[in-house]
């Protein structure tokens, strides 16, 4: 009985002991963190303004190997939003969403973790600085309960250590990114071309859509967050883990009023996967007549049209049309695509 008691009183007196400490700290937290990354603004801005970019070298986001990401139109800017759930149990680990967006200057995010009804308040700032960008965050913390305002005292290291990885990751990134465009600037569109292509292995998914204009855009857009989500999400690939989205279809079914393809990511071998809605294809060596083209989606079958008309000219047979998307379909207008048709006696 008496150490009962004894027990009691320590229980009573560590409690006192928090409850007094706790009443010295803030029920949430506001805090800011600034850091530098030697890279243009035009180019740093995209990775926080579309959500499918941000979970890529976010750190908070990319470590978790345990967590699915959804993604919800319109994909970037404001408005803009992601859910992710734990593989295992399915339960939400928590909401992303973009509530204002100004180009290249701020951007305002709400972060709920878990099933929390209040939020973090996270705003960004990017300052553009002689090549160099500036990017301030503004973060206030939810407000937490009495009892568990101590982990006030622990988010403000936690959240800088992610930050400090996540510009890590950032870097990294871009400097892929930046050598890919610059060998996109070498490249010389709308001039056919002759290529020798080595074996791929492909994974997507088979897809039938209306060839009107808009609708068949539309139709390639979600089904390319479809794939990639697949790969980067539920396979954990990492960027420099594909290659380029690519679409399969018949040549001259441009004409038609409704088209069949099978759009892909090309990974470097063959692996597991659960999901009976993709599949694996390869793609055999060829000799390839190229086009690279740019502009407008509607626009290409002009340059499709030309490498046809080559083909018959050398009294070839051809395969299928392969359309390499060098940037990510998003704008309709502004398509940069590789045309490639294999071709053979």
């Amino acid at each position: 009985m008496r150490w009962l008691k004894f027990g009691l009183l320590l229980i009573i007196f560590f409690f006192t002991v928090y409850a007094v400490s706790m009443s010295f700290v803030e029920e949430n937290k506001k805090f800011t963190i600034e850091k530098e990354i030697n890279y243009p603004v035009e180019k740093v801005f995209p990775q926080f303004n579309n959500l499918q970019n941000f979970s890529t070298w976010n750190s908070f986001f990319s470590q978790n190997n345990q967590w699915t990401f959804e993604y919800f139109t319109p994909y970037e800017g404001q408005g803009s939003a992601m859910t992710f759930h734990d593989k295992k149990n399915k339960k939400s680990a928590g909401d992303l969403y973009i509530r204002y967006a100004n180009p290249n200057k701020t951007l305002r995010y709400r972060f709920y973790e878990g099933m929390q009804s209040n939020p973090y308040l996270i705003d960004v700032k990017f300052v553009a600085d002689k090549g160099k960008t500036r990017i301030v965050w503004y973060i206030q913390t939810p407000k937490q309960p009495f009892l568990k305002r101590s982990l006030n005292l622990l988010t403000e290291d936690f959240i800088a250590d992610q930050i400090d990885l996540s510009m890590k990751n950032l870097y990294n990134t871009l400097g892929n990114k930046v050598d890919k465009d610059r060998k996109r600037e070498s490249l010389k569109f709308d001039s056919l071309m002759v290529e020798n292509q080595g074996i791929q292995l492909l994974l997507g998914i088979n897809v039938n859509s209306k060839n009107d204009k808009n609708a068949l855009f539309k139709n390639i857009v979600i089904n390319h967050n479809k794939v990639l989500n697949y790969v980067k999400m539920d396979l954990a690939k990492k960027s420099d883990e594909y290659g380029e989205p690519i679409l399969i279809t018949d040549a001259d079914n441009f004409k038609d009023k409704e088209v069949s393809y099978f759009y892909s990511i090309p990974l470097p071998k063959r692996i597991g996967i659960s999901d009976n809605n993709f599949s694996f294809r390869t793609l055999n060596a060829s000799k390839n007549y190229v086009i690279y083209y740019r502009g407008n989606y509607a626009g290409r079958t002009k340059a499709i049209q030309q490498l046809l008309l080559q083909a018959k000219k050398d009294t070839l047979r051809t395969g299928e049309l392969q359309q390499t998307f060098l940037e990510e379909p998003r704008d309709e207008a502004n398509t940069m695509i590789k045309l490639s048709l294999p071709v053979f006696r």
